[in-house]
């Protein structure tokens, strides 16, 4: 934490809900309000998170905090937002505009990297050197954390693993569109959205992503069917990391994340792919665990970004 700060705040901003944290240094909850996301007016946006954030400092005492914020998009180098679904938010100067109506600096960043950094710090990757952080729900992000510290990149870009072709292509896959424009991208093929149409074009049922985890579980053959191709290409997916960032722990968060059996499928499918085990016969040694935070490692993370900085 930045030195002098008593506490950090963290703000995770949503389509639908805008959540704030307050923690102390030992990363203990002191403080959480939860509050409706206005829709399409980036000014209501601005002051909703400007009141969550005087509550969160009220809760503090007045004692100084540092503040940051989880964003569905990325900033970009002239400091506007990107790719938000939170179409309000894009081409705004959201850091600036916040800082200046809160009275001080806030750091933005995505809420894949706000989970790396999250699990990373004290969550399921807490001490590992390397933790790649994985969201796997209606879209797929991805962040990366090397000792201690966040992995941006000149480009704002690592972590971006999903849109990236899903390696290892079979013939008789298809190559469906994404919104970044290409096809193929690993979101196209292991988001929830993708695992509800595959059962559906296979089996002709609408379920949920949940239902289908839920009756594989009770032995429902054709849910598991296509829940083991999801975990084929899910491992296709994750063997691509390993062999590029070799991480000691991929930390899973997001919906999909819960699906209990995919902590003993995928790695056992991993070796198939990964150097390691397919050429030299060695296990696998990198470790594939759920989120410890789940749905609250966003805003913790968010709490954490001036960790270790330099004093705003």
């Amino acid at each position: 934490m930045v030195s002098g700060a008593a506490c950090a705040i963290g703000v995770d901003v949503g389509g639908t809900k805008i959540e704030a944290i307050l923690l102390d240094p030992a990363g203990h909850e002191r403080w959480r309000e939860r509050i409706a996301s206005p829709r399409g007016d980036y000014d209501a946006s601005l002051r909703a998170i400007a009141s969550l954030v005087a509550r969160a400092q009220q809760a503090a005492g007045g004692a100084r905090c540092t503040i940051g914020i989880g964003s569905p998009g990325n900033v970009t180098q002239r400091g506007v937002m990107k790719n938000c679904n939170s179409t309000q938010l894009n081409n705004r100067p959201l850091p600036h505009d916040l800082g200046a109506l809160i009275g001080q600096p806030v750091r933005v960043t995505n809420d894949a990297n706000c989970l790396a950094l999250s699990e990373a710090t004290d969550g399921a990757g807490a001490g590992a050197e390397v933790v790649f952080a994985a969201i796997l729900g209606t879209g797929v992000g991805a962040g990366i954390v090397v000792r201690g510290h966040l992995l941006n990149g000149p480009n704002g870009l690592a972590g971006e693993w999903g849109h990236n072709p899903l390696p290892w292509a079979r013939d008789d896959e298809p190559r469906p569109l994404c919104f970044c424009g290409q096809r193929g991208c690993i979101e196209t093929h292991v988001s929830g959205p993708r695992l509800e149409r595959d059962h559906e074009q296979r089996h002709g049922a609408q379920l949920s992503a949940r239902a289908i985890a839920a009756r594989a579980a009770d032995g429902d053959p054709t849910c598991d069917d296509t829940l083991t191709r999801w975990e084929t290409r899910l491992a296709r997916a994750l063997a691509h990391v390993i062999n590029l960032l070799d991480p000691d722990v991929i930390v899973l968060g997001g919906g999909l994340s819960r699906i209990e059996r995919l902590y003993t499928h995928v790695p056992r499918l991993l070796p198939q792919w990964v150097l390691a085990g397919g050429v030299r016969d060695e296990p696998v040694r990198t470790r594939l665990v759920p989120s410890l935070h789940g749905d609250s490692s966003g805003v913790r993370g968010a709490a954490w970004l001036w960790r270790n900085a330099q004093q705003p």
